[in-house]
């Protein structure tokens, strides 16, 4: 019965740590995240081609290659996703970057971090 009790109380310790360590890796940044600033591009100067542009940050680090025809945002590609991305928010995202030829549109509601991070992404890709 000792034995027993012993073993019960293992493995509730080792789920109570997996889950504490499971809460810290996705909140980890989170604050970071939410105040990253997120500058305007200048599309006049930037040449035809493909540029590449990533953000490092934990679960939220992605990497985009961001496509550019005549002085205008062509496609973005992902090349590498946020972990846990939602399809639907990235696609929502890069559709009103392309729209608005700028990084300076509203994060997608609910996904504030994931919208940010994909967005410094292409910031970084138009500001080499």
């Amino acid at each position: 019965m000792k034995k027993a009790i012993i073993i019960i109380l293992s493995i509730l310790g080792v789920l109570v740590l997996v889950g504490a360590g499971g809460v810290f890796y996705i909140t980890n940044g989170l604050e970071a995240g939410e105040n990253l600033a997120i500058n305007p591009v200048d599309l006049k100067g930037i040449e035809d081609g493909t540029y590449t542009g990533v953000y490092t940050a934990g679960r939220w680090s992605n990497e985009v290659a961001v496509s550019v025809a005549d002085h205008q945002i062509s496609n973005i590609a992902v090349v590498k996703t946020v972990t846990m991305e939602k399809p639907e928010v990235t696609d929502a995202l890069i559709h009103a970057v392309i729209e608005k030829q700028n990084t300076t549109v509203d994060t997608v509601s609910g996904a504030t971090v994931s919208s940010k991070a994909y967005l410094k992404s292409i910031e970084n890709a138009l500001s080499q």
